[in-house]
């Protein structure tokens, strides 16, 4: 730990910063707060514009406006009024033009004691009025001095005057004491100290080709503003700086990739890729043979492939990845397909057992749940170089795994995987006389990637996008039906099974929640195999299950064995059932936009024409088009107009590009993935779907400045430098080179 003697330090412990202590610190370190800088960037959320000071014989016309009004006058009386528990407390308040009460009816033991007549106070609050006079309830209030209440400075003024800033206050926060009022005191006192030692990041041509704000002017204004411009400049520069640091570690990233990583120049004519496609029941499209031949070409190149493959549910993504991995084989190098979870890399596993049953390629899986004896034969055979194809989680990038001759690697379901988890598989390379040689990487997402957010968060990879289906594939019929409806859905699930499709059924929990009024798999499960369908074949599938069993009920529903699938969002990805043509998707308002689209690509995979039905609540069949809240369920509210906004899109789209569109749209690009990327500095105030101009502006001036100077070594870039090395994550500290 830091000691008092490096006080003037912006990592010194935000412990010792005046007003905090060690509660406080504690209460903030779970907000994210541990350092000096980390609470100087710990930005307002809102501010109340205070910034008239209005005579108190003017209050009266602002009586039940909605507007905040900020008075200051010296107190008159100070009156303890009524009997517990409807005591209240009351002071009045007076200048030169008339007198106002300040009403509390909380805290009033701490009132009594706080103030005296005499003093000079500042009050700010709504004016309501009570027997034709003008009042405040509980209003903010300022203690002043004399000099105060008339000095253009308004060090007094935290709380009531100018440009007021809001911050955010969780209920940890609250027990020791900081809300709102002890937010902006602490803050203040931390500016005084500390607003010296902030340094400037950017460039001086940066700065003043843009006319930013220098960076201490923007911290100082984003937190108390001199004005509504100085703050929109201080908005402006900030934002800046959070997409230009993510913008630097995305092209000294994808420098180093394609200027200082010696890759591996692949042979691209293979055979074994050529039998595939030949014995495959069906023609590539052309948007797969486009990328096929994009995919290749990067991999005929010297320098490492960094690509993401974009392409909707059911686009035929597995396939071309399997291409360019036998591709890899062909040459003499392993491949490696990596999944986010168990049940994936499993199922990808048996897919790529199926279409290679024919040839000599030697297919692997390692996952974590794995018998040990099984574990230890698969990490020999991948060190030995005896397993061409590798598929698993991300065992694949833990301690101990060793490849023999890594080529290539397909990332699949890249959201759920960070910058800092392909850095760690890339630098799994291939010893040779030439030093290590770097594995092409393959990223791929079933989940269509709006552009802005793309250049956010992939901006280092080129970009393939298969944007045409297969001409099998048949438009899914999707439908809402409510909880009232039930009988009905449940009557054509027979039917549609008599006729010889099969059905999943998805619930989005495991085992019922005393919290949470949802209808759980496990439940679900024995009612509808005992009571609603007793004539029919029902399967149960979720998380929880053991590995074998997972596969064993997996492999029966695909040979036909299970006619309805009950299960919990794990078929969410990476199952295939072409006979399967229905989804039943329950308690759809609890889903989001990206998983429902993910879900209804499960169905609509063979010849048959297939159904998605999302059952609602029946709140939504009579007020389809309200716009208000959903109860409280185990701690969140749910917004009905969002709930309404995802399912009408469901009913009006399958384009995965519009529906990713709306759902970056509808939760925020921070949710997007639903889990922050691993090593991406923290947005605060930017926001990609509004600050684009921003963005696109940040991206080309970091580009720009890395395309210049790759390693930063130019004096007017060591700001920069010194930046990326102290701020961003310290596993991208080896881009620098030294």
């Amino acid at each position: 730990m830091k000691t008092i003697s490096n006080k003037k330090d912006l990592s010194y412990p935000v412990q010792y910063v005046k007003g905090i202590g060690p509660r406080r610190a504690q209460a903030l370190a779970e907000q994210g707060v541990e350092t000096v800088h980390d609470l100087l960037y710990y930005f307002p959320f809102d501010y109340i514009d205070l910034s008239k000071v209005e005579k108190i014989g003017n209050l009266e016309r602002f009586a039940d406006s909605d507007k905040w009004i900020t008075t200051i006058g010296t107190v008159r009386s100070l009156d303890l009024i009524g009997r517990f528990p409807r005591q209240r407390f009351v002071i009045t308040l007076g200048d030169e033009t008339g007198i106002i009460k300040l009403i509390f009816f909380q805290s009033v033991n701490f009132f009594k004691k706080a103030f005296t007549e005499g003093e000079l106070l500042a009050a700010s609050g709504k004016i309501t009025s009570f027997n034709d006079s003008p009042q405040m309830v509980h209003p903010s209030i300022d203690r002043l001095s004399d000099d105060e209440g008339t000095a253009a400075e308004p060090v007094g003024f935290l709380h009531t005057k100018g440009i007021v800033p809001k911050y955010g206050s969780s209920a940890s926060l609250k027990d020791v004491n900081l809300n709102v009022k002890g937010f902006r005191r602490i803050i203040h006192s931390a500016l005084n100290e500390y607003l010296d030692l902030i340094p400037e990041i950017l460039p001086p041509d940066v700065l003043l080709s843009h006319r930013f704000l220098p960076i201490k002017d923007a911290i100082q204004n984003i937190h108390f503003p001199q004005s509504e411009e100085k703050l929109n400049e201080a908005r402006k520069r900030l934002k800046f700086d959070e997409f230009f640091a993510l913008q630097l570690m995305l092209a000294i990233h994808r420098t180093h990739v394609k200027v200082d990583s010696p890759g591996i120049a692949f042979e691209i004519k293979s055979n074994l890729a050529r039998k595939t496609v030949d014995s495959l029941p069906f023609k590539l499209t052309k948007a797969q043979q486009r990328v096929v031949k994009e995919i290749t070409a990067d991999m005929a190149s010297q320098r490492p492939m960094s690509r993401l493959l974009q392409g909707d549910v059911g686009s035929g993504k597995t396939i071309v990845s399997l291409l360019a991995m036998l591709v890899s084989v062909d040459n003499g190098y392993q491949a490696a397909f990596m999944a986010p979870t168990e049940i994936l890399a499993e199922q990808h596993f048996r897919t790529l057992q199926s279409l290679l049953k024919d040839s000599s390629v030697n297919i692997q899986l390692l996952i974590g749940g794995q018998r040990s004896r099984l574990r230890k034969d698969t990490l020999e055979f991948i060190e030995q170089g005896k397993a061409n194809i590798i598929v698993g989680t991300h065992a694949l990038i833990q301690q101990g795994v060793k490849f023999s001759n890594l080529g290539l690697v397909i990332i699949d379901e890249q959201h759920r995987f960070g910058v800092a988890q392909r850095v760690s598989l890339r630098q799994k390379g291939i010893e040779s006389q030439n030093g290590i040689r770097h594995p092409d990487i393959l990223i791929m997402t079933a989940t269509p990637i709006p552009r802005t957010l793309s250049l956010t968060v992939y901006g280092d990879l080129d970009v393939s996008v298969i944007d045409e289906m297969p001409a099998s594939r048949r438009q899914i019929k999707t439908l809402m039906r409510t909880e009232s409806e039930m009988a009905t859905v449940y009557s054509f699930v027979h039917d549609q099974v008599k006729q010889g499709r099969q059905v999943y059924i998805v619930y989005p929990l495991v085992e019922e929640s005393e919290k949470l009024d949802l209808k759980a798999a496990t439940d679900s499960y024995e009612r509808l195999k005992s009571e609603l369908f007793t004539d029919l074949r029902v399967g149960l599938l979720h998380g929880k299950m053991k590995s074998a069993l997972k596969d064993e009920v997996m492999q029966s529903f695909k040979e036909g064995e299970i006619d309805i699938l009950v299960a919990t969002t794990v078929v969410e990805v990476g199952i295939d059932v072409p006979n399967a043509s229905v989804m039943i998707i329950e308690h759809v308002e609890r889903y989001g936009l990206a998983q429902l689209h993910q879900l209804r690509g499960r169905v609509g995979r063979g010849t048959d024409q297939s159904y998605c039905l999302m059952i609602a609540p029946d709140w939504m069949k009579k007020n389809f088009k309200s716009k208000f809240n959903l109860p409280v369920i185990d701690g969140e509210a749910d917004d009905r107009g969002k709930v309404v906004r995802r399912i009408e899109t469901m009913l009006n789209t399958t384009d995965g590009f519009k529906i990713a569109e709306i759902d970056l749209e509808l939760r925020g690009p921070g949710d997007f993935f639903g889990t922050r990327q691993s090593g991406m500095p923290l947005l605060r105030l930017a926001n990609i779907l509004i600050d684009h101009e921003i963005l696109s502006l940040a991206r080309t001036e970091a580009f720009r400045i890395v395309e210049d100077d790759p390693h930063l070594r130019k004096s007017e870039h060591q700001s920069v430098r010194n930046f990326f090395k102290e701020r961003l994550n310290a596993k991208y500290k080896y881009l620098f080179g030294g």
